[in-house]
């Protein structure tokens, strides 16, 4: 096998530089080049044969070339044609044919190489019986299958070789359009989920910003202290924002970095979450409960993200004065869940019964998008008897992620 392999190797080479070198003439002159050896070959048979032979044996011998700087469009056709005046030499002067006629082995060759099946075998039909029968003599059977057959076989080898190269390059042409659509896959997940970080950055922190900067000139003659607190709740949220905006920023500058490079924030950074929320005027309870084992950093990433846009809608949109945060390890799974006491779904009358469509917005969008990246899901709606707001999600911490 590595003997076979070898040789295969070796005769690529040689295709590879024959084509190279023969791709520089163009094809009908190097073929009537061809043609027109094989017709002083065929002549040179005839007058060395017989010098005083009719001028239609001439002709006959001279014509099997003819037809050859078309051998490479329409191979089979051109080895009919040629073949007849062949026949006719054969019958009425054989003694006046070469030995090796020059057009039996390129259109042998060429059919061989570019024929469909059916004519590469046809060729076989037709050659075999017309050589046997033909001769005289065993040797000279045997000698015409070789001239004949010979370069039929040299034209199947690299046929196989010229169909192996272009398997192999479509081949190659697939794996590059697979990788190039992957990598186009992992900018456009890439581009989504930097998207998803910075909505939720700056939803939150000009969410808390804009309340206490409204809040902030009700109160500053009335409650300078509470108007100061204001403003440092302003300040903290800035800052912090521009914190992780940085280190958002940060991925994008760096060339060739990765999701691994992307911030992480961990529920460790619940708590002053909460704690700015609480600044803004809402009353949270947090509880983190199992939460002392490690678990995967972009489920840590996720809850996080997820308890904070839960957060600000609530802080944004429901009008509560009170929400509840929990997130607890159940077995393999990490559950979230956010209430408040708010308004509710728009459409939602009490009891639950919905009086209209409603399908969030983009930010609880962000939501369902982080908990299916972790292969869980979320789910968001009106609370317990149609009464607040309550967002939920479960995420695989192990072997049960999907």
């Amino acid at each position: 096998m590595e003997r076979i392999s070898r040789w295969e190797a070796r005769g690529k080479e040689l295709l590879d530089r024959w084509q190279w070198r023969s791709g520089r003439l163009n094809p009908y002159v190097a073929d009537s080049l061809w043609a027109l050896a094989s017709a002083l070959v065929s002549a040179w048979s005839v007058l060395h044969d017989n010098p005083h032979s009719a001028a239609w044996v001439y002709l006959l011998a001279v014509s099997t070339a003819l037809p050859l700087p078309w051998r490479r469009r329409s191979p089979f056709t051109v080895f009919l044609v040629a073949g007849v005046p062949a026949i006719a030499l054969s019958i009425v002067a054989h003694s006046a044919q070469a030995q090796i006629p020059i057009f039996v082995v390129l259109m042998s060759y060429t059919i061989g190489d570019r024929c469909h099946d059916w004519q590469r075998w046809l060729l076989v039909a037709i050659v075999v019986p017309a050589n046997i029968l033909g001769t005289h003599s065993p040797d000279g059977a045997l000698f015409s299958l070789i001239t004949s057959l010979g370069p039929f076989v040299f034209g199947s080898v690299v046929r196989g070789w010229r169909n192996k190269a272009r398997a192999e390059a479509e081949r190659a042409h697939e794996a590059g359009e697979r990788a190039a659509s992957e990598a186009a896959r992992a900018v456009a997940e890439e581009r989504g989920r930097i998207a998803r970080e910075m909505h939720d950055i700056l939803a939150h922190a000009v969410s808390l910003m804009v309340i206490q900067a409204e809040a902030g000139p009700v109160v500053v003659h009335k409650d300078p202290e509470r108007a100061i607190k204001a403003f440092d709740t302003i300040a903290d949220s800035g800052r912090d924002a521009m914190v992780q905006l940085r280190r958002v920023l940060g991925v994008l500058k760096e060339e060739g970095a990765g999701p691994e490079l992307a911030p992480q924030p961990t529920l460790a950074e619940l708590p002053a979450v909460v704690d700015r929320v609480r600044q803004a005027g809402l009353r949270v309870d947090l509880q983190l409960v199992e939460l002392a084992r490690t678990m995967p950093s972009d489920v840590e990433a996720a809850a996080y993200r997820i308890v904070q846009e839960a957060l600000t809608n609530t802080v944004k949109h429901a009008g509560a004065d009170h929400a509840e945060v929990r997130v607890a390890r159940v077995g393999g799974v990490l559950e979230v869940a956010v209430s408040d006491n708010g308004r509710g779904v728009p459409g939602v009358a009490a009891g639950g019964a919905a009086v209209s469509g409603w399908s969030g917005g983009r930010g609880l969008v962000g939501i369902r998008e982080r908990a299916a990246a972790c292969g869980g899901r979320a789910d968001a709606g009106p609370g317990p008897d149609g009464l607040g707001f309550l967002v939920t999600a479960q995420l695989p911490l192990g072997a049960e992620r999907l």
